[in-house]
């Protein structure tokens, strides 16, 4: 009898929890709202604000789970209560292991490595040059789509203009379209057994969402091109993360040619003409920028330590990461009333409805084809690619939305890419060489 009323006490303190955390930000959100007046003068730190709304709303899942995964799931609750589904679905969130049967197929039979079918070089050529057809035009129409929906005015008929100022809708809806796309390629395409517990994609979900804030929210303060270069320096937060908190060891090469990305990045930035006078501003968009660095850095980081340690496919990360980006997002727009807001937005301007659709569709068939890339023709050939893409991204927006750079900023550019394939080359050069003094020593032996 004890043991039920302690597991009542759990339950009641998870809902006392979540309302908590919901009537907090409830408040926040009225209080901001009747005070916009007072906060316009400020609004280059406006972002703090939304930032802080968006935590508390992504707090409305986590901490409620965080208080399953405490009492709930390792405790005898589970033992007595046998096969139902509420012990099974915690067991599959909390526990995973052999038993998950989620995200798999369980009649798989992996395939044999180097079982690859055997292709001329006229058919490598022409599916090279599909895959590298589709990233760039996902991306390039994604970069494009991203800059004009968080910098461009919408007009509609009557003449009204209006900014739309909420990066986690965008974040939503590229979310939802990635799971149902990754969804549906589960349902069709076989997968080896999925055993990673659930709940240890949030963390990765978690970071990815809050990067991909950071992001859009940086484009309000910074312009694109000086982001793209940002997004092609994150070598270096993903070293200094891996190597503090991941204990990965990197070569020399990899030290040098860090350093060279940012002193390209800092000339490209003294080099740009587009930085506003205005402190504030300039603050925010660093701060900004720097935080997508430091959080994709470790989304990258804990999703490889993932694939090390449980073997889930990229599939099957896309999906789950997805999946939990989806909950957090919409439960969060839900608490700051964000759906009605954005619903409003479209009434007004529904060729914004357009806009999300398409940047939804190419940030989800741009995950896809990265899949496809880099287990076609190997990580070396996607990321050559994706520089390709990103130096051509700058391109496209200097020549659509006039942004101009100086010389110093073509300098900065051109060493921060060069730099890049010079990183490509020193690495596939030296596993060729590694490679080959194992295979001597084995000859030798």
């Amino acid at each position: 009898m004890g043991n039920y009323a302690g597991n009542i006490i759990i339950y009641l303190l998870i809902l006392f929890a979540l309302g908590v955390i919901y009537g907090t930000t409830r408040i926040v959100k009225s209080f901001t709202d009747t005070q916009a007046d007072i906060l316009k003068p400020s609004v280059s730190y406006s972002w703090i604000i939304r930032l802080c709304l968006n935590s508390l709303g992504y707090g409305t899942v986590l901490l409620p789970g965080y208080l399953v995964y405490k009492y709930v799931c390792f405790s005898k609750y589970l033992q007595r209560a046998g096969s139902g589904f509420l012990p099974k679905l915690i067991g599959k969130c909390f526990v995973g292991g052999v038993e998950s049967g989620l995200l798999d197929s369980p009649s798989y039979t992996p395939t044999a490595n180097g079982s690859r079918d055997p292709h001329s070089f006229s058919q490598d050529a022409i599916l090279l040059m599909y895959c590298f057809i589709g990233l760039q035009f996902s991306y390039l129409t994604w970069g494009y789509l991203q800059e004009k929906i968080m910098t461009q005015e919408y007009v509609n008929a009557a003449g009204e203009k209006q900014h739309f100022h909420d990066s986690q809708f965008l974040v939503f809806v590229n979310r939802i379209l990635a799971f149902t796309m990754s969804a549906l390629y589960l349902m069709v395409k076989r997968q080896p057994r999925h055993v990673t517990p659930l709940y240890k994609y949030t963390f990765c979900s978690l970071s990815n969402i809050m990067s991909s804030w950071c992001q859009y929210e940086a484009l309000k303060f910074v312009s694109f091109p000086t982001q793209v270069l940002a997004k092609a320096s994150k070598i270096i937060p993903v070293m200094i993360m891996g190597k503090i908190v991941f204990r990965t060891s990197y070569d020399y090469y990899e030290y040098v040619t860090a350093a060279l990305i940012s002193i390209g990045m800092t000339l490209f930035m003294l080099g740009s003409v587009e930085h506003k006078n205005d402190g504030v501003t300039t603050i925010s968009g660093v701060i900004l920028l720097t935080g997508y660095m430091v959080l994709d850095s470790f989304t990258s980081n804990f999703q490889n330590s993932l694939f090390q340690e449980y073997g889930a496919t990229s599939v099957q990360m896309m999906c789950s990461v997805n999946l939990f980006s989806c909950l957090l997002t919409a439960t969060s727009l839900f608490q700051q009333s964000s759906f009605a807001q954005t619903l409003e937005f479209v009434t007004k301007f529904p060729v914004f409805i357009v806009d999300c659709l398409l940047i939804s569709i190419c940030s989800a068939s741009g995950q896809l084809f990265i899949f496809y890339t880099i287990a076609k023709f190997g990580a070396v050939t996607f990321v050559i690619i994706m520089t390709i893409r990103q130096l051509l991204a700058i391109l496209l927006s200097c020549l659509v939305y006039h942004h101009r750079i100086t010389s110093f900023g073509v300098l900065g550019v051109l060493l921060v890419f060069g730099s890049i394939f010079l990183r490509i080359y020193c690495g596939n050069r030296l596993r060729a060489l590694r490679n080959r003094s194992r295979e001597n020593a084995t000859t030798k032996d």
